[in-house]
């Protein structure tokens, strides 16, 4: 126990916190959260996620084959067609992400700047670039910065935004005309009727994504990094608890957005069964009962379903309001005790503090991301299923299956 207790201090001590038993004694307990179990546990979780997607896609790579018919202009994999239809859009919206980087470290430095030296400061009168400023003038002049900076990010965003819908209507546009084609060049595909919700709203999101693809975990990781590299800059301890919560949230969120995932697909497939029934009675011209009754019976399965999938995506927003929630209790009690200390200044805080409401948003942001990304990778296999016939899917479906198979008998052998 000894010997750990040394290892956090040297940590500390790396980190430019040096501490002993004089120090309060809630600070311990805060020091080894945020600079030995954290950090352990989101080593651990990084490590799994690692290995998990080295598995995935050694499976992927396994089981594929010719049994999933191919449809003319569309690849096996959703990134590739995104990639296919707009590469060089795409190289357009990483480099105006990528410049959004500065702008936005601009954007944090200047309140400390306000803050510490033209509100906190005596040292008037100030001298910038040949001028000899007041304190209220040299105030305005950052304010002024201040102003041009945010106006800067605004339009930068703005500029990626248009740009972003330009590219997924584009896309949008493609993908409907490739399964438009593919729909009328194969008559003897089956479920006939379901074509329309197909083109009419499952491959909406699609297109939507195909823009977001490469730009948004660019633009919102690098804002993420951009954040915490200012924390850092500012106190490296600091910086180091606007982590803490971050392995939880890679815990709990993604498995329970599996959870909607597989909602999501039921929904997918409880809504094409409506338009083939639809579909049916409309061929055969017979309203009875029945037909109502499997109508109703269907209306009824899709309320259930989608009532389980808001409460799950509500409670998964909630949760991540939480845990985000609880990063400023850091900041606060131990920001707070080094402003006390004069570790730290108290425009330092300040922009730490700022800093952290805007590290939640682009967290949220690349949840989302995942989120849309499983769900447009469901939906767009669904659409190639759709022109496989039956025994393909099963086939495909056993194929698959087999490597678990195999697992399992070994062990049982």
């Amino acid at each position: 126990m000894t010997s750990y207790h040394q290892i956090v201090h040297d940590v500390a001590v790396v980190f430019g916190f040096q501490y002993d038993d004089s120090a309060p004694d809630w600070i311990h307990p805060f020091i080894h959260l945020i600079l030995v179990l954290a950090p352990a546990l989101l080593s651990v979780v990084l490590i799994y996620f690692l290995i998990l997607s080295v598995v995935r896609i050694w499976r992927r790579r396994g089981t594929t084959g010719p049994l999933r018919q191919h449809v003319r202009g569309l690849d096996s994999s959703l990134v590739a067609t995104v990639l296919r239809y707009s590469r060089l859009q795409q190289a357009a919206m990483i480099g105006l992400s990528l410049l959004s980087m500065p702008i936005l470290y601009v954007t944090l430095e200047l309140p400390k700047k306000i803050v510490n030296n033209a509100l906190n400061s005596s040292n008037f009168p100030a001298n910038f670039m040949g001028l000899s400023l007041n304190q209220v003038e040299f105030l305005l002049m950052l304010c002024g910065l201040y102003l041009v900076a945010i106006v800067l990010n605004g339009a930068n965003k703005y500029v990626l935004n248009v740009f972003k819908g330009f590219v997924a209507e584009r896309v949008l546009r493609r993908l409907r005309l490739l399964i438009y084609r593919q729909w009328r060049s194969d008559p003897t595909t089956a479920r006939q009727s379901e074509i329309i919700p197909i083109l009419a709203q499952e491959v909406e999101p699609i297109g939507g994504f195909a823009a977001d693809v490469l730009a948004l975990p660019i633009l919102q990781g690098g804002t993420m990094a951009t954040i915490l590299l200012f924390m850092f800059v500012q106190d490296p301890l600091l910086g180091a608890a606007a982590l803490t919560i971050l392995p939880l949230q890679l815990i709990l969120l993604p498995k329970l957005q599996r959870r909607v995932n597989a909602l999501s697909r039921t929904r997918i497939k409880e809504v094409r069964c409506l338009g083939r029934t639809l579909g049916d009675q409309l061929l055969s011209d017979m309203k009875g009962k029945g037909d109502i009754s499997r109508i109703a019976a269907s209306l009824r399965d899709l309320e259930r379903i989608r009532r389980r999938i808001f409460r799950l995506k509500f409670f998964i927003k909630a949760l991540n309001n939480f845990l985000t929630s609880l990063t400023p209790f850091l900041f606060y009690s131990l920001g707070g005790y080094f402003v006390i200390e004069g570790r730290i200044s108290l425009g330092a805080l300040v922009a730490v503090l700022a800093a952290h409401k805007d590290f939640s948003a682009p967290l949220k942001e690349l949840f989302a991301y995942y989120q849309a990304l499983e769900d447009t990778r469901i939906r767009y296999a669904e659409i190639m299923d759709f022109f496989t016939p039956r025994s393909s899917i099963t086939a495909l479906q056993n194929v698959k299956a087999a490597p678990y198979r195999i697992e399992a008998n070994a062990s049982a052998a």
